[in-house]
């Protein structure tokens, strides 16, 4: 299907408007936004009216499963909470027929991982919620979680190379059960190298992740997704920026096995992401916002989801104990109990 793969992450709902004025810009349509969903932010109310914004203003979503942060990293999931992910997520009508899941990210980093290094458990984890997933909805699309390339091997981090071959060995074709592949391609040294540094940590990355699991797992065929990029703008200024990036997607994230590409980040607010923004805390445009909202794009057609119009759902508050959990009882919140219990029976 003609694809528009102009992406970006964003970290709110009420990001997607000034997200469609940039990815679906200049002939473009169907765009990709990442977002993260952390565990304790399952409102069903909030997140179908983001899908219904998304479907409304032609985006295409990609949701990065979170935990929550406790002290300086983030908790590890359990499988209890990929089936409430899944029931939650399936409950949801979505723009598009694929729903793009990342299960989670960079745990090859301790602090993303309840702060340990364990490839297999990873893995493990993986394995278990891809089926927890596809048993929900086959229309499911399950990505593996982008890892940091330019990690070494420490008490604290493992390379990439190393963490993806002890998940292979945990979990024999791992890589072949997700649905395709996702990299954080991101141009290091100090986010901040040229897009034609070919080695493992500038931005081709993803063609060195590629081969390797093509050339050491024989998986073969993924599409990518790369949901995570940017320049650092405290090292470089806004007009290298925004040729760097106009370079890479010309050069170099012209491949046609790649279905979007995200950079890291619309708007940070402030703080220490703010290097990647690409807009001001007021969301007015920088530079590489403008730049690339100029750059020719293509009308994607992606298949449409057949679910039940969203704004033919009318929730209503009820005074039970589900209404006291939940906020709301309707038929898409006694579908997702439903699919609960079916799931703890066994059905």
């Amino acid at each position: 299907m003609p694809n528009n793969k102009f992406g970006i992450h964003i970290l709110f709902p009420g990001e997607l408007e000034t997200a469609a004025k940039l990815v679906n810009s200049s002939g473009g349509d169907w765009g990709y936004v990442t977002i993260p969903l952390q565990s304790d932010d399952r409102n069903l109310e909030k997140w179908q009216k983001f899908m219904d914004d998304a479907k409304q203003l032609h985006l295409i979503p990609i949701i990065r499963l979170a935990t929550y942060p406790v002290s300086n990293y983030w908790l590890k999931p359990t499988l209890d909470d990929a089936v409430d992910f899944a029931n939650f997520l399936n409950s949801l009508s979505w723009p598009v027929k694929n729903r793009y899941i990342i299960l989670f990210n960079e745990p090859n980093e301790a602090k993303e991982w309840g702060y340990s290094v364990k490839p297999d458990e990873y893995a493990e984890f993986s394995n278990h919620a891809i089926d927890i997933f596809k048993t929900r909805n086959s229309e499911f699309y399950l990505l593996n979680a982008g890892l940091d390339a330019s990690l070494p091997n420490s008490a604290q981090s493992m390379d990439e190379y190393l963490y993806m071959k002890l998940m292979n060995n945990s979990v024999p074709g791992i890589f072949g059960k997700f649905d395709g592949f996702n990299s954080h391609s991101y141009p290091n040294p100090n986010f901040s190298s040229h897009p034609f540094n070919i080695d493992r940590y500038g931005i081709h990355s993803f063609e060195k992740e590629l081969n390797f699991i093509q050339n050491t797992f024989g998986v073969f065929g993924k599409k990518v997704f790369i949901t995570e990029t940017g320049w650092n703008n405290e090292v470089l200024d806004n007009d290298t920026i925004s040729m760097y990036f106009q370079t890479a997607y010309r050069d170099v994230w012209n491949k046609e096995y790649i279905v979007a590409v995200t950079p890291f980040l619309l708007s940070a607010g402030g703080g220490p992401f703010a290097k990647f923004s690409w807009t001001s805390p007021s969301y007015e445009p920088l530079p590489v916002f403008n730049k690339i909202q100029k750059i020719a794009k293509i009308k994607g057609q992606p298949s449409l989801s057949e679910n039940l119009n969203p704004a033919s759902i009318k929730i209503e508050e009820q005074s039970n104990w589900s209404a006291q959990k939940t906020g709301m009882w309707n038929s898409t919140s006694r579908k997702w109990i439903k699919n609960i219990l079916n799931f703890l029976t066994g059905q």
